[in-house]
């Protein structure tokens, strides 16, 4: 039988591997798919909670975190195109050429 321990322990890994890929990755792209594993694991843990607890406030909470998460995508992803196009790489060291 899968307990709540189970869905937390997943949440816990997920995040790890999140933390893991922002801290190490020089790719901007990785670093917003980074992003989206660390907003992940928030909702399996807010909705495994919720449904532990036999209320709808951790589904809403994770709701409210995908709708974020989207909004960051879309931002990101035109910041990223532009990026591209100007600088013709996704290289976090070329950041270093943004500064005034």
């Amino acid at each position: 039988m899968i307990t709540l321990n189970h869905y937390l322990i997943v949440s816990a890994l997920m995040f790890m591997i999140g933390v893991f890929g922002m801290l190490r990755r020089k790719n901007l792209l990785m670093l917003f798919f980074s992003t989206e594993i660390l907003l992940n694991a928030i909702n399996v843990g807010f909705v495994a909670i919720g449904s532990y607890l036999g209320d709808l406030n951790g589904q809403m909470f994770a709701f409210f975190i995908l709708a974020v998460a989207a909004s960051e995508v879309a931002v990101g992803v035109g910041l990223l195109i532009a990026w591209y196009k100007r600088y013709h790489t996704l290289n976090l060291d070329e950041l270093q050429m943004m500064k005034g």
